[in-house]
């Protein structure tokens, strides 16, 4: 008998592939009022650092960080994508009004405001596509702190392994052509032995290689 692959591993359910909670639960809310850096605090279940704010009418609460923030800094940390100007970077973006910060949350990522119209207005995502959003949707202006971070080489494998198992991760990984047949489907002496592509419908044990393919191989370039 065989054991079962990754992916069975992780729809089964269990602690290995759960993250592990630690800390307070820090939730990003969106406020329309002015208010003051407190803090500028390590949140372990994002990448980007969180600023502790104090509004002007009493309350706190938590925001990501932009690029170039300190503590003492007061300023309206978000607007409504109609007060911002075209061209601006803009980060924690909502999908809808109210929503809540949806887009480009992760460090160094951020959109641009192409362009606005009566009730719409068209960003550029890190993507390069498009999305037209509603002008009352709230976003932060500035790039997310903290970009950078995956160039600093692990030096240990076992800072790595620490990181890996802390995000629910598998690590070391093995890879299917490596194993035996009867632990995956690419193993065995035939490499792979099945073809790459899979339906995207397909169920999780036999979801391994590539999901719903449009095309595979090599592009051929140029002339």
């Amino acid at each position: 008998m065989g054991k079962r692959i990754i992916s069975q591993r992780r729809g089964r359910g269990s602690p290995t592939y759960r993250v592990p909670k630690r800390g307070e639960d820090i939730r990003i809310t969106y406020k329309n009022v002015e208010g003051e850096v407190m803090d500028i605090i390590n949140d372990p279940g994002r990448n980007s650092p969180v600023a502790k704010i104090r509004y002007s009418d009493g309350t706190s609460d938590y925001l990501i960080a932009p690029k170039g923030l300190k503590t003492g800094d007061r300023m309206d940390f978000v607007s409504p994508l109609s007060k911002i100007p075209v061209g601006a970077q803009i980060f924690g973006i909502e999908t809808s009004p109210f929503s809540g910060p949806k887009l480009c949350n992760a460090p160094g990522s951020f959109a641009t405001l192409v362009s606005k119209a009566k009730k719409k207005c068209v960003i550029r995502l890190p993507s390069k596509k498009t999305r037209d959003l509603n002008l009352e949707c709230r976003a932060s202006v500035g790039i997310p702190a903290g970009d950078g971070f995956k160039e600093k080489p692990w030096v240990k494998a076992g800072k790595k392994w620490i990181a890996m198992h802390r995000k629910g991760k598998l690590y070391p990984r093995t890879s299917g052509v490596a194993m035996n047949a009867v632990d995956h489907p690419f193993g065995g002496p035939t490499k792979p032995g099945k073809p790459m592509t899979v339906s995207r419908h397909a169920p999780p044990g036999a979801k391994v290689g590539s999901w719903g393919a449009r095309r595979t191989g090599k592009k051929k370039g140029k002339g």
